[in-house]
């Protein structure tokens, strides 16, 4: 009886994204590891870049994690000189993030690397495969509110 169940398990799209997914973390986060940054840090950087968010509470709220670790990624990358942090004149209590100019060539950094993941996570698929995957991640991605990545390649 355990086997069914696991089999229904396995065969479960969340249970699979979620396992290939801890698999391409960590992929990439050893690709960014030489340059002092896990795959959150990324993450804050994506999201200042695209003009999504820019204070810490906005930016919890766009990644989906507690405002407590935007501040320790934000202390991180400040230290790196990835971004600055300016009290907001027209509210004191509030943190506003930007990228330096280190940050946007860090930023192209990884996203070489992670191009360079992919080449080697997918290399099993063929050219058309890996766009109709795309596709179908951007489908998915849309339903949860994130944004797509054909609108980040443009």
């Amino acid at each position: 009886m355990l086997s069914v169940a696991l089999s229904k398990v396995n065969s479960s799209v969340v249970f699979r994204l979620g396992v290939l997914g801890a698999m391409a973390t960590d992929l990439f986060a050893a690709r960014i590891e030489a340059h002092e940054l896990k795959p959150k840090h990324v993450g804050l950087m994506v999201v200042l870049d695209a003009g999504r968010a820019s204070s810490q509470l906005e930016i919890a709220g766009v990644m989906g994690v507690a405002p407590s670790l935007v501040v320790a990624l934000a202390d991180h990358l400040q230290k790196l000189g990835a971004i600055e942090r300016v009290r907001d004149p027209a509210d004191r209590r509030r943190q506003v993030l930007t990228l330096t100019e280190h940050g946007r060539e860090l930023l192209a950094v990884c996203e070489e690397l992670a191009q360079s993941a992919d080449a080697e996570f997918a290399a099993d698929l063929t050219a058309a495969e890996s766009a109709v995957l795309t596709g179908l991640l951007d489908r998915l991605a849309a339903r949860q509110g994130l944004p797509s990545a054909s609108n980040d390649a443009k």
